[in-house]
Order: structure tokens, then sequence, then C-alpha cells
């Protein structure tokens, strides 16, 4: 792709719509991945902009208010600019290089998703120091640290002892599942390394699969959309790497006496006494910053607050120098010095590569400081409560054979206090070491597990009921004899499910915890996750039950009244009441929701809040296997699509594999891949000569007794989409399986394909009035090429007409419309063959086609993956060919 006034790239797309960027140096490859992802997610780039600054409320309203109010007062921005100016000159000019990408797609593309005209916007540019910004409001929640406010409670009511009850991964962490074999399990002779970050599930997604290539490098990955490089789970061909949370503790809260000066400024008390803090107002927000941190609740009319001391302001470092050290790495050894200069969040690294090295290990930035600061906030006036340098080394350990990290207590245990129960990691390894040979197509199996062994202390308390009513026996039968497996089919899951939540609910009701009760509101917003207690029960269910602390009489009370009110409901599955629940920045009431297998202590990690609801808004935010064999048999996925645009063929054409547990190929070879040729232009300019691929501007034919035809682009950004979503909407149109989208749609589906160099959209008019549409594609790059052998100058076709009206009414229009669109597609394109395949219902346009002189070549299936023309839901089809 030749960028006028830029670097020079290449932009490449596999069947799913991901990119594979091509350049000749990092710099121009870093570029094409910033514009790539603004054309591909210009809205959610404007989101995390307006995030990280705190003006998210201006896009999306009241409701964000609370997260601009933490983001103001976090001084996120201030913190990315800060870490900027410390980088290293060539990292910080590759971010730079990254950035100017990213406003030059904007400036030509990233506004075509239809969220800017619902909230009457535009994107905004972005700074140097913005991908550091995201990054930071990304995950400065990650080691949640509002956790140390409920222990704070919990400490304070119910005594210290109870900490340990809800010592446990909640619903406001993220996690992740990951494992490696080793090359002598791996049957192709490499090690397989394979995994899913357990995250909330956005639309568009947190993850953004992608192929960055240039004579220094060569990988695919995991990017974060709005960052440069591939830091969390890449394949560099001979190594590879990939991350979990490693659950550890690097965040502080310190207890603040605050007052204000007679000069109006702020003092702060500190183990050297009263001292000045710095003070600001930001759009009506008070930002304060004492020698510990930023303060996060509180302010000096109250006279104290709490602050938030984290490493990333200390030491002006986001770890953004390990990021293109990654991209060149060529060993475990490589991988490991990069991972040296990572900050955070803390994670567990795994890495492989070809010579048999592996690496096991914790990265991150942690402060040596007193254990109490760990699990509470303490006062900021004591000295022993400072930070003191860092601990180093960071944990680390061999493999012997198989290496799992799913967020539990093992690895990181020094470094953190709320863990993972010990299940997925207990499961994985089970799985593992079932099998002495595996293949990267096998990994499937393990990722889709959903055996719930937390679920055991519950139905223990069941198997103890006695004297139940006739129909709570009856489900006590069932649950004593179910398999134990959170299966979406599963009747007897989901009766699991509703005596839990019950239980759940009655628990939290019980006067042990009432002290707790009402915590939330006297907090933030951004914080009430971790301090709401039905959540705080919910995944503390298996100690509660398990433990002392609760009398065992209450214990089986709650259990036998969950069952008795369980009883009487209808039977349903566990999938009905199990769905998932993206987050979208602007919420579509109309999404429709899948059904989903798994639960939060399940391999299958798609986590509800039990007690609250069974709906799944965290889960797997991608999955991957990476084969150190070959890396052509490496595979990923992601829960919607590549593209963040809605409407568009890209857009959740990956749900179906994901929800199935299945995995897309990854693509490593060029000529396998559809080329982008150049920046697509954004206007329609109907006197071109030319365009990439041999594909003219407009085309023009008069036909005598009718009148002249002409043949344009169709404008996604102008009035050809009214045209079009009038007659794709109408029952007639149903083939083309648009009746039930809207505008903004339709427009989302043309904006993409204006992109695409392999598809072509033209509007066909008659004298003026529109009276067809026509798409032409490469054989070659669409699914149908599975159903024939494609030859050279093949050319695939799709054919709308118009609905009555204008030259309709003329006998003989519809034979001349398509003879006029063979004689473009032959004469003006100079193709040999035109290739159709209407749907095999679809009689009237097989009939038209057969009549212009079109061959039948009988019936074809065509695969069940979704296309560029994914609009065209059809999959039984009547293949036709005109040739010259």
């Amino acid at each position: 792709m030749n960028v006028p006034g830029a670097a020079d790239f290449e932009i490449f797309r596999d069947d799913w719509g991901v990119p594979h960027l091509r350049a000749g140096d990092a710099s121009a490859l870093a570029y094409a991945q910033g514009y790539v992802t603004a054309v591909d997610r210009g809205w959610q780039l404007e989101v995390e902009r307006h995030r990280m600054l705190g003006t998210s409320a201006r896009l999306l309203g009241v409701a964000a208010r609370g997260w601009d109010t933490f983001a103001r007062r976090a001084r996120l921005a201030d913190t990315a600019r800060r870490c900027l100016d410390a980088l290293d000159a060539p990292t910080r000019a590759w971010v730079g290089a990254y950035v100017d990408g990213v406003n030059h797609g904007l400036a030509r593309q990233g506004a075509a998703a239809p969220e800017f005209a619902r909230v009457e916007a535009a994107p905004g540019r972005w700074e140097a120091w913005t991908p550091l910004g995201v990054w930071l409001s990304t995950h400065v929640l990650f080691a949640g640290f509002p956790a140390k406010l409920w222990r704070d409670e919990v400490v304070r009511r119910l005594g210290a002892d109870a900490v340990a009850l809800f010592a446990t991964d909640g619903p406001g962490t993220a996690g992740s599942n990951g494992w490696l074999v080793d090359a002598a399990r791996g049957a192709d002779g490499g090690a397989l390394l394979a995994g899913d970050p357990h995250r909330f599930i956005e639309d568009p997604g947190v993850y953004q699969q992608v192929r960055l290539a240039c004579p220094e490098f060569d990988v695919v990955g995991l990017a974060v959309p709005g960052v440069p490089g591939i830091g969390h789970f890449g394949h560099a061909g001979p190594v590879a790497w990939a991350i979990t949370n490693a659950m550890a503790d690097y965040q502080d809260l310190y207890r603040e006496r605050l007052r204000r000066t007679a000069g109006g400024g702020v003092e702060a008390l500190g183990p050297d006494g009263w001292r000045p803090a710095h003070a600001h107002t930001e759009d009506g927000v008070e930002v304060v910053e004492t020698d510990r941190g930023v303060l996060i609740t509180g302010s000096p009319d109250e006279g104290e607050g709490i602050s938030l001391r984290q490493p990333a302001r200390v030491h002006a470092d986001l770890g953004f120098s390990a990021l293109p050290a990654l991209l060149r790495a060529r060993t475990v050894a490589d991988v490991d010095r990069a991972f040296d200069r990572w900050a955070e969040p803390v994670n567990v690294v795994l890495a492989a590569d070809t010579e048999g090295g592996l690496l096991h290990r914790v990265a991150g930035t942690v402060p040596a400081r007193d254990p109490e600061n760990m699990v509470r906030t303490v006062p900021a006036w004591e000295e022993r409560y400072a930070w003191r340098g860092r601990p180093e080394p960071l944990p680390r350990a061999g493999v012997d054979g198989i290496a799992v990290m799913a967020n539990e207590r093992s690895l990181a245990a020094p470094l953190g206090v709320e863990f993972a129960p010990p299940h997925r990691a207990d499961r994985i390894r089970t799985l593992l070491e079932e099998r002495t040979s595996w293949r990267a197509g096998d990994m499937a199996a393990v990722h889709t597990d959903t055996a719930l062994a937390s679920c055991a202390p519950l139905l223990a308390l069941v198997e103890r009921l006695d004297g139940l009513s006739p129909a709570a026996a009856a489900l006590r039968t069932r649950l004593l004899n179910w398999d134990r497996r959170m299966a979406a089919g599963s009747v007897r899951a989901a009766a699991y499910a509703r005596v839990r939540s019950r239980v759940v609910r009655r628990l939290a009701r019980h006067e042990l915890f009432a002290p707790l009760a009402d915590l939330a509101p006297a907090y933030p917003e951004v914080f009430r996750p971790w301090l709401a207690l039905v959540p705080r029960i919910a995944f503390a269910l298996e100690h509660l039950l398990a433990g002392e602390r609760l009398p065992e009489a209450d214990r089986l009370a709650a259990v036998r009244a969950a069952v008795e009110e369980s009883a009487g409901e209808p039977d349903t599955t566990w999938g009905e009441l199990h769905r998932l629940a993206p987050w979208q920045a602007l919420p579509d009431p109309d999404a429709a929701r899948p059904c989903l297998d798994g639960d939060h202590d399940c391999v299958l990690s798609t986590s509800s809040v039990p007690g609250l609801t069974d709906l799944s808004v965290r889960g797997p935010a991608a999955r991957y296997v990476w084969d150190l064999a070959d890396r052509e048999n490496s595979r990923w996925i992601v829960p919607l699509g590549a593209r963040g645009v809605p409407g568009s063929a890209h857009h959740r054409d990956q749900l179906p594999l994901w929800l199935r547990g299945e995995l897309a190929p990854v693509v490593t070879d060029f000529d396998r891949l559809s080329k982008e040729h150049r920046m697509p232009d954004t206007t329609t300019d109907d006197t071109t000569t030319g365009e990439p691929g041999g594909y003219p501007g407009a085309y023009e034919e008069t036909v005598e007794g009718l009148g002249t035809f002409r043949l344009t682009r169709v404008d996604p950004a102008g009035a050809d989409i009214d045209v079009l979503h009038g007659w794709v909407s109408e029952e007639r149109a149903r083939f083309w399986g648009m009746t039930g989208l809207g505008r903004d749609d339709v427009r989302g589906i043309y904006a993409h394909m204006a992109t695409l160099t392999t598809h072509h959209a033209h509007l066909v008019r008659l004298d003026g009035v529109p009276v067809a549409l026509f798409q032409t594609y490469e054989p070659g790059a669409d699914r149908v090429s599975e159903c024939y052998e494609v030859r050279d100058g093949d050319i695939g076709a799709h054919l709308l007409v118009g609905p009555a009206g204008a030259g309709r009414a003329v006998h003989g229009f519809t034979e001349a419309l398509v003879r006029v669109l063979v004689a473009y597609a032959l004469d003006r394109l100079g193709r040999k063959r035109i290739v159709v395949e209407p749907d095999a219902r679809n009689d009237k346009a097989i009939a038209l086609f057969t009549r212009a002189g079109f061959e039948v070549a009988g019936e074809i299936v065509l695969p069940e993956i979704d296309l560029p023309e994914v609009y065209l839901a059809q999959k039984r089809a009547q293949l036709a060919f005109y040739s010259r």
C-alpha cells in the first residue's frame, strides 16, 4: 500500500478479515498497524481515547461520569505523558509512527462506524502519548486495588480472620488460562502454547488479531487496539509467548490526612509531617496528589481521603520498551530479556522456541514494602508503609514437560492476596496429562472443558438433606446424579445454577454479613463491583459452605430452602439462562444473546454473577494455540470478529466458531491472502479511468429502445445507501439476508466493501434512475472457490434488480440489463468467464440467468463460513457460468 506522504506498506486480509501487514521496516509497520486499527476500529479507538482523558461522558452520556471522575483524579493522561517522555528515543519514535498511522486512518475511514452518527461526533486526534494512556486506562484496575477497600471494611466490621473467607478472584478481576506442552509431547516435534485470556467481552473486542511482517521480524498475535506491537500473545516463528494475570498486588492505598492552607493550597500529613500536595481542578473535578499518590476518594474539605500509589506514576514506566523487543525475539532468551523491561500489569509468562527453550516466569514491577500494604489501606503518616524499591528477582520456575498458569496461588503466590481457586489449573493439568501426544487441533478439548469442581461443597450439603417435599426430593436426586458439567444443553446444570443463586441470596441476608450489606454507596461508583456483598458471597461460596465461620445448621437451612424454592420451577437448559451479553459503549437493546457453555470456575470460564444474573459479561476474550513445529498449524479465534463496524462482513463472523469452541487457522502464506493494493479512497469519483485490480470507474452503454445504463461504484457515504437499504429491506430480497438490517448496518457493509480490492459494488442507473445493484468479486478470494475449480479470468457476480418502475416496465428490460453487465465484465474488465451462484430457491434469478445464456452447472453447498459478502446468507446455491 502506497500512502502519499506516509510510510509504504501493504495490507493483506485472510478469509476472516484479519489484517496481515507488510512493510520495509519496523517504523513503517507500526504506521501500518495504527492505520489499519483506525480503519477497522475507529469507534473503539475514540471511546478508549475519551476514557483515558476522562471525557467519555461527552461521548457516551452521564452514565460514564463515574469513570471520568476517576480517570481525572488518577491522572491517567498525565501519567501517560510522563511515561512517553521517559521512553528511549527509538521506542518513542516507534510509538509515534503508530500514532501517525492512527491519525491518517481516522481521517480517511475512521468514522465509518455508525456509532459516530448516533452521537453526532467525529474521531478526535491522537497525541504521541495516547497509546500509553490507553494501555494504562485498560489495566489500571487490573490488580484489583479496590479489593483493599473491601478488606478494610471486612476487618473493621467482622474481624481480621474473616478476610480469608473472601480471598478469591471475583467479578472485577481479569484472569486467563495458559498452558504449555514441550516438544516431547508435541506430535509434530515442537512445543505447543495455548490458552485464553478471560476479560470482559466487549463489542468491538479487546483483542485484535494481526500479523506484523518486515525484514526484521514476522509476528502473528493478539494486539490491544490502540497499542502498537503484540505484547500479550505472539508467535514470531522460532519463538512464541503468552501471559496470564499473575494476581500480584503492586498498587497501594494510603489513608491521607488533608488540610487547606491559608494561601489556598493543600497539605497532606506524611512521615515527615505536613507536606504540600499538588492540587488543581479539571472540568469541575478537584485533582489532588500527595507524596504517596493521587487522591481517589475524599477531599481536603473533608480532611481525609485515600490515595493510590502505582508503579507507572512513581517510575514513569509502563514497560513499552518491551513491545518492540518482543517483536524482534528469536529465542526464549530474547523473550526473557524483553520481559525484563515489562512493567504493568504484572503477568505470568510462558514461552517456547524451536530449539527446545522453555520459559515460565513472573514479569512486571512489584514494589518492596510492608506486607500489610498488600492487604488493606495503610496510614500515609507512618514510615513503615513507604516503598523500598523493587524485589529482585521476581519468581520463575522450570518446565517439566507441562506448565500451567490459571491465576491460581502458585508461582506468584508471594506477590498477592486474592487468587483464583485451583480448579482451572488442576483440571487443565489433568487433561494434559491424559495424553502423551498433542497437536494444535487437539487443544479445543481443553479450551472447552466444562467440568465444575467448585460445586462440590454445595452438592455435599444437598446430599445431606432429608425430609424434603416430593418435588424437592426429585430435584435432589437429579442434582446428585448430575455429571457436574456446565454444558449449555444441560437441564441439570441449570437446576444447579438456580439452587446456587438462591443460596447466595440467602447467605447475603445472613446476620453475619449484615454489616457488609451497604458498603458500595459510600465509595465512588467505579469501585462498587469490589464492594457489593452479593457478588462477594457468590465468588466465595465454596469457602463459605465448606468453612466453619457460618454455623452448619445455617448452611444446611440455606441449601434446603433453595432446593425447595427451585423444585417448582419448569425445566430449562443452562444455555437458556447463561447467555453472552457483551459490553457496548452504546448499548444495543436488540443485540442477540447467544447461549453459552461453561461457568466461572470451569476451564471454559464464562463468568456470570450467581445471585444477581446468569448472563455472562466475562469470558475468553480470545483463544489461541501456537504451534512451534509449524506456525501454519497455529489457531486463533475472538468472540466476535476482526472488525469493529456493526454490519460489516467481519464484525461478528467468528462468533459461531467461538461459541462452538472452534478456532480459525492462522494463515501465514501471503499468496493465500487477499491484498489491498493501496489506501482506499473515501470519495466517489466516477471520472476515474482505473482502480486497483483493473476495475475502472463509471461504465455506460446505451440500449436502443430503453436508454442509457450507467454503472458507478456504490458510495457508502451518500444517497446510494438510502436506495440500497430500501431494496434489500423488501421481502423479495430475502435471499440477500439483509431484510432485518437498519440503514446504518447496510451502510457499514458497503463501507467495508469499499475498502476491499476483491469485492466491488456498483449501482446501475437507467437514464439516471437506479435500477439494479451489481456486485463483482474475485472467486479465488471467496468461499465459492471451494466448490469449483477457479480458472484464470473468472469473475463472480451477484445481481439484485430494483423494484418495479422506470425501465423495468419496458419489455425485455431484465435481459438487456444482464447483457450490459455481461459486456461490462467481459469487455471492460477483460474477464473470460462469469460465475454466478444464486440461492437454489430463487427460481426467478436462475431463470433470468438461463435466458441470458448462462450454463447451469448444478447445485453446490457453500461452506458454512461468513464472507466479505456475509449478507448473502445462502448456503445451497445454483452454480452457473457465462463464457466468451
